[in-house]
């Protein structure tokens, strides 16, 4: 049954065309991603649907009565009330009748008789339309929601005014979720979630009794929700059947489609004008020839394909190589004032590893990359960085721009030696051209600031990048191209990012922090979440913490996700480097044996005994590392 329809929907701004002769048909149950350039109109079409903004042309009909919630991307509201008393609003209906009920309860023990039986009637009535209603479960239904969003229990008491503007977005969202409406319109909805309140909502929504529309730049989130794909362009809603990923590979097969038709129909034209040019003023073949011309009058010409669409050039390369030890920490404590957020934390960061950090909000990621890069001290623990390491640092909160520069001056200043033309190509890379790199940094949007500290990262050629969330503010081709650039990269990364898509492509190992310290997981973002699973148990499809059906496509995503030459070439290099460390460790080992053989010293045949144990461990750790690599890089054969 369709829920809303728009038809030809036009939205210009002072005569500048947006969008238009957009057509969208909503029906129930349906899950639709809204996909499209930045710039292209996504937020205002929604605002369009809900209601929020006029279309300049063209109709919208919804069903009579429909119910509808929209969480536009910083979505607030205003009360005086308690995060339960705002969420408790949402049954007011039903505890009037939950009310009205107990009053009927206090009324039996005082009539008898038709007037007693009719009151059980009226009872049995009433309490089974407020037990369909969900009037048994509300409570329940809450505190769920509330946990979900990390509103635990001591929060329930806390004002709204008092809440942070993230925390004001995230009850927003969850009050949404409790009204249950027919539509669900969502603008960014992961915006303020860490990963594990997202896999909940993914988990909620794959279940969602409702139609969904849903904008996001999370692509791991639109594969896992989405069934329908809706294209914005300039001309168009294009339609495609499949998450995001099958959009990806759907839409690339449709434009080599449209290319080929569009170069045949070029090839046709060509011909006929070259027919009518030579013919039409010979008399033997004026007529053919104005045969001809009629035909190329009324052909209807296809537009050329809009597939090379202007994308950064994204590239980052190592001045000169590091050792294989990069850096190695051992037994810290990461916080502040004396505060400890995670210890003890230990990590050995080699050559050619890309290892994205991972954990709740607020354990501590940041700091534990402003502790590697020396901003914060480690409350205590040790430190090492490896020889001829160079390191360069990607900081999420942009401070390390002077807002009163213009983008070239932004970029000449921090490298004043190179000649102008080598500076205006790397920011023309980035997609600063033209009168764009006389703007200033003040004028910046921040996917523009955070393609400037990328141009200027990739100048410093260090061999060792700490990233932290270097796809905030990036739109998803620029994400892309990012992910690209980093795969390719020639020397050794720690990141820290929300982006599961980007883990997924970029991660060879994950490191997972928490209160206890810090573990490895030897592969990317999906394998982490299996290995986690297994460890604790979370087999329930109704597991906050990770998701059944997160873990059930796993493989899956994975081959969709990674199938790249380019990360084929970064795992045979990986395996190189784990078959040369192997072969160190039996030499080693051959070594010892050898030593043991030869003395007759209890002692040190035990000290010998313990080196021979500790190199077993490496081993099988290696081993266990080298097959994963192994069958990934068999699944690209």
């Amino acid at each position: 049954m369709i829920i809303l329809q728009g038809n030809k929907i036009e939205r210009s701004f002072a005569g500048e065309v947006l969008f238009d002769n957009i057509t969208i048909q909503v029906d129930e149950r349906d899950r639709i991603a809204l996909v499209g350039r930045n710039g292209a109109g996504k937020s205002t079409l929604l605002k369009i649907l809900v209601g929020e903004e006029s279309a300049s042309s063209g109709s919208i009909d919804k069903k009579r009565d429909l119910s509808l919630s929209y969480l536009a991307q910083d979505s607030r509201f205003e009360s005086d009330n308690t995060v339960f008393e705002e969420m408790l609003h949402v049954f007011d209906d039903l505890r009037q009748d939950e009310e009205r009920l107990r009053q009927l309860e206090m009324k039996m023990g005082e009539l008898t008789g038709s007037e007693l039986d009719d009151l059980m009637q009226t009872y049995d009535k009433l309490s089974e339309d407020f037990r369909i209603r969900g009037g048994f479960t509300y409570e329940s239904d809450i505190r769920a929601i509330l946990n979900g969003f990390q509103f635990d229990e001591s929060m329930w008491q806390m004002k709204i005014s008092d809440l942070s503007g993230g925390q004001n977005t995230r009850l927003a969202l969850a009050k949404m979720l409790l009204e249950k409406p027919e539509l669900l319109v969502l603008d960014e909805p992961t915006n303020h979630l860490d990963i594990e309140t997202i896999a909940w909502l993914e988990n909620y929504l794959t279940h969602y009794q409702g139609a969904l529309i849903i904008v996001s730049h999370d692509r791991y989130f639109l594969d896992k929700v989405a069934t329908v794909t809706l294209d914005l362009t300039k001309h168009s809603l294009d339609r495609y059947v499949g998450n995001y990923s099958s959009f990806v590979e759907q839409k690339a097969q449709k434009l080599l489609a449209e290319e080929k038709l569009f170069e045949k129909q070029q090839k046709e034209i060509a011909k006929l004008e070259d027919f009518v040019q030579r013919n039409i003023v010979r008399a033997s073949t004026t007529k053919r020839a104005q045969s001809r011309r009629k035909q190329l009058e009324k052909m209807e010409r296809l537009e050329k394909p809009d597939n090379n669409a202007k994308k950064a050039q994204m590239t980052f390369k190592s001045s000169k190589p590091s050792g294989r030890e990069v850096l190695k920490v051992t037994d810290a404590a990461i916080g502040y004032d004396g505060d400890i957020l995670s210890s003890p934390i230990n990590m050995e960061v080699n050559k050619y590893d890309a290892i994205a950090i991972v954990g709740p909000n607020g354990i501590g990621k940041t700091t534990l990359i402003k502790s590697i890069i020396g901003l914060i001290p480690f409350i205590k623990g040790e430190l090492k960085y490896g020889a001829n390491v160079e390191m360069g640092y990607y900081d999420q909160t942009q401070s390390d721009l002077t807002a009163r520069n213009t983008v070239l001056e932004e970029l000449w200043s921090a490298f004043s030696t190179r000649p102008e033309v080598e500076i205006r190509n790397r920011l023309g890379a980035f997609l600063f051209s033209g009168d764009d790199v006389q703007k200033t940094v003040a004028m910046l949007s921040g996917g523009e600031k955070a393609r400037l500290l990328l141009a200027k990262l990739s100048m410093e050629n260090n061999n060792f990048l700490v990233l932290d969330e270097p796809t905030n503010h990036l739109d998803i081709d620029s994400k892309e191209v990012l992910e690209n650039a980093l795969i390719d990269f020639d020397g050794t990364l720690i990141f820290v990012s929300h982006d599961r898509y980007f883990i997924n492509r970029v991660a060879t190992k994950v490191l997972e922090i928490s209160e206890k310290g810090s573990k490895l997981y030897l592969g990317d973002y999906d394998y982490y979440l299996e290995k986690r699973a297994e460890q604790e148990g979370l087999k329930s499809k109704s597991a906050v913490l990770v998701p059944a059906d997160v873990l059930a496509n796993a493989a899956q995503d994975y081959h969709s996700q990674k199938a790249s030459q380019k990360e084929l070439r970064k795992l045979n290099r990986r395996l190189e480097e784990v078959e040369g460390t192997l072969e160190q460790l039996e030499q080693q080992q051959n070594t010892i044996t050898k030593q043991m053989a030869a003395t007759n010293d209890a002692s040190q045949l035990m000290d010998l005994q313990k080196e021979v144990d500790h190199l077993s461990a490496q081993q099988e750790e290696l081993l266990e590392e080298w097959t994963l690599l192994s069958e990934k890089a068999e699944a690209y054969q």
